[in-house]
């Protein structure tokens, strides 16, 4: 895992469906659930969804707080 994609699931945004414009961070844990059932995008989306979903799934979302309250540089 590369510790930047920790900072980009609080920054990018979800492209498109019913959660579009929502951060990745803030995806609900059965969204991210149907993705990893039915299979993630391909390419950087995919793999963010992947990471969130892990993230979820193992009750982690508290690592991504200090990271929301970073300055932005």
């Amino acid at each position: 895992m590369n510790p930047e994609d920790l900072l980009l699931l609080v920054t990018r945004t979800m492209p498109f469906g019913k959660y579009k414009d929502r951060l990745l961070a803030d995806l609900p844990g059965h969204y991210l659930a149907w993705f990893a059932r039915e299979g993630f995008p391909r390419g950087e989306l995919g793999r963010l969804l992947a990471l969130m979903h892990e993230i979820d799934h193992n009750g982690l979302r508290g690592l991504l707080e200090p990271l929301r309250r970073r300055p932005a540089r």
